[in-house]
């Protein structure tokens, strides 16, 4: 745990994420300020520190990691150097959260950990899911046994190709060498990592995948089957060709079913044969408001964060095995 009780965090990266999602929330807490953003673009890097009221902007990762006001780095780049940027953010002695797919693969994961624990750091991964209130509740139905023992867990999502896809517009997400089943890595991804917080880690897991529209180098469809450690066996369908959208988590019990979806915004609904509860899934603005909320009650020691580097490299060790035949 780190001792320093105000944390002056820079942020590796201006994209759509960190611009809408996460930057605003580490504004919103006390003990926590945004005082450096960095791009490859400097224009780009010093425009968001405008808008953003952040006093400083840098087009160098390194500069950024080193600079004396900083004691938290925030990497919201493309994970393809979520490796390099954490080893360097370690190596300075500094707090650091990833965002997720934490790195390309678990080994990469692995050694992003243990740089971590040497230096006696906590490393966060950006799996704000598992903070959302809505999902915290699913989470409470499970403990409490409402649908008694849980059996089998399916996500199915699909959706049709995006206009960047049908124009084969350059996007890291279908580049193989950076995700090599595309959206999948980046949106199954998240799913993955709820099934995980809500059932348990998973001790099988296995899959196919295929390219079935040829608009990109990655995979576009996967399946899935899974083991969980509790003996809970799951299923999953990730498709990017389809004519349609679907996106839905049923979780079976032996004497109830929980119906939810992992993006959209509706609700979760309990079913047994007694019960029929409807629960919003209610989502904060920004939607990483509690996610980061969290990462300050953590250094506060006041609570232990539900997503870290351990939580964050088992869900990419779920994803290797999914696609180690692929």
């Amino acid at each position: 745990m780190a001792a320093e009780h105000h944390y002056r965090w820079g942020i590796i990266g201006c994209g759509d994420v960190c611009e809408v999602k996460s930057a605003p929330a580490y504004q919103q807490v006390d003990s926590f300020s945004l005082v450096a953003v960095m791009s490859r673009n400097l224009a780009k890097a010093q425009d968001f520190a405008k808008r953003h009221n952040v006093p400083k902007y840098y087009d160098n990762a390194q500069q950024l990691i080193d600079d004396p006001d900083i004691n938290a780095v925030y990497i919201a780049t493309p994970p393809d150097s979520h490796y390099e940027f954490a080893l360097q953010v370690a190596k300075a002695g500094k707090v650091c959260c990833v965002e997720k797919p934490m790195a390309l693969n678990f080994t990469q994961c692995q050694g992003m950990e243990q740089a971590f624990a040497q230096q006696q750091l906590p490393l966060f991964v950006a799996y704000y899911r598992r903070s959302l209130p809505g999902f915290k509740k699913i989470k409470q139905w499970l403990d409490n046994g409402e649908i008694g023992q849980v059996r089998h867990i399916h996500w199915q999502y699909i959706r049709p190709p995006s206009d960047i896809d049908l124009n084969q517009s350059t996007n890291w997400r279908t580049q193989k060498e950076i995700a090599k089943a595309g959206y999948f890595e980046d949106i199954a991804s998240h799913g993955l990592d709820l099934m995980a917080f809500l059932l348990g880690n998973v001790t099988v897991a296995q899959g196919v995948a295929s390219n079935q529209q040829g608009l990109y180098s990655s995979y576009d469809a996967v399946a899935a089957t899974l083991l969980f450690e509790s003996g809970v066996t799951g299923s999953g369908y990730w498709n990017f060709a389809a004519d349609r959208h679907a996106d839905q988590i049923v979780i079976t019990g032996e004497s109830g079913q929980i119906c939810f979806s992992v993006f959209e915004d509706s609700v979760a609904v309990l079913e047994t044969v007694d019960k029929h509860i409807i629960h919003p899934m209610s989502k904060p603005t920004p939607i990483q408001g509690d996610f980061v909320a969290d990462m300050a009650a953590h250094l506060a020691g006041k609570v232990i964060h539900p997503s870290m580097a351990q939580s964050g490299a088992h869900t990419s060790w779920v994803m290797d095995e999914i696609l180690r035949n692929a």
